[in-house]
C-alpha cells in the first residue's frame, strides 16, 4: 500500500492473470491510537500513507485494467463520522476515503464504473487483538467494546464481507458514492 512500484506490479499481475478487474475491494489500512498531544509524525505519515496515499493510488494503478461497468468499493469506518478522543490521525483519513467515494464516483460515472463505501463499526478481526492477546483476553476485549456499541457487540467479518458483496453486485447498481454502515449504531445513533 505504501509503494507505488508494487501498486503497478500488482495491476500488471492481475492484467496479465485476467486481463480486466470488474470489482475492486480496497480493505487494507491500519488502526491505531494518535491522540493531539503525543502522535508523532513518523506514525502519523504511516497511518496516512497507507489509509490515505494507499487506497488513492491502488485505485489510480487499477483503473487502466477496470472493465467499464465495474464496481469499486471503499473501506471507510465509522470514526469518519463521529468525534473520538484519541483517534484524530485515524479519523481524519477515513473521512479522507469517505471523500474519495463521492469524488471519484463523480469521475468515474462516464465509464459506469460504480464507487461506494463500507463503513464498519469495531469488528472481530485481527486489527482488534494485541500480540499475545489469549482468546480469554480477546473475549472480555471484545465484551468491553462491545457494550459501547448500541447493538451490544462487536460485529463480524461475514456481516462486512455481505455488504461488499451487496455493493459488488447488480443489486446495487443504482447506488453511486454512497456509504452502507456496518456499525451496530455506533455513527448513527
Amino acid at each position: 500500500m505504501r509503494s507505488l512500484a508494487d501498486l503497478k506490479t500488482m495491476a500488471e499481475t492481475v492484467r496479465t492473470t485476467f486481463d480486466k478487474l470488474d470489482i475492486l475491494f480496497a480493505n487494507a489500512g491500519v488502526a491505531y491510537g494518535t491522540p493531539i498531544g503525543t502522535t508523532d509524525e513518523e506514525s502519523f505519515d504511516r497511518l496516512m500513507d497507507i489509509n490515505v496515499k494507499g487506497v488513492f493510488f491502488t485505485v489510480q494503478s487499477v483503473l487502466p485494467i477496470m472493465a467499464d461497468g465495474g464496481s469499486i468499493i471503499l473501506n471507510t469506518s465509522w470514526l469518519g463520522h463521529v468525534g473520538t478522543a484519541g483517534r484524530a490521525a485515524l479519523s481524519a483519513s477515513k473521512a479522507a476515503v469517505r471523500s474519495f467515494t463521492r469524488v471519484l464516483a463523480a469521475e468515474l460515472v462516464d465509464r459506469k464504473i460504480r464507487v461506494n463505501a463500507v463503513s464498519p463499526g469495531p469488528i472481530e478481526t485481527p486489527i482488534h487483538r494485541s500480540p499475545g492477546q489469549t482468546e480469554d483476553e480477546f473475549r472480555t476485549y471484545a465484551e468491553k467494546v462491545g457494550a459501547k456499541v448500541p447493538a451490544g457487540r462487536m460485529g463480524k467479518p461475514e456481516e462486512i464481507a455481505a455488504a461488499v458483496l451487496f455493493l459488488a453486485s447488480d443489486n446495487s447498481s443504482y447506488m453511486l458514492g454512497a456509504e452502507i454502515s456496518v456499525d451496530g449504531g455506533l455513527g448513527e445513533i
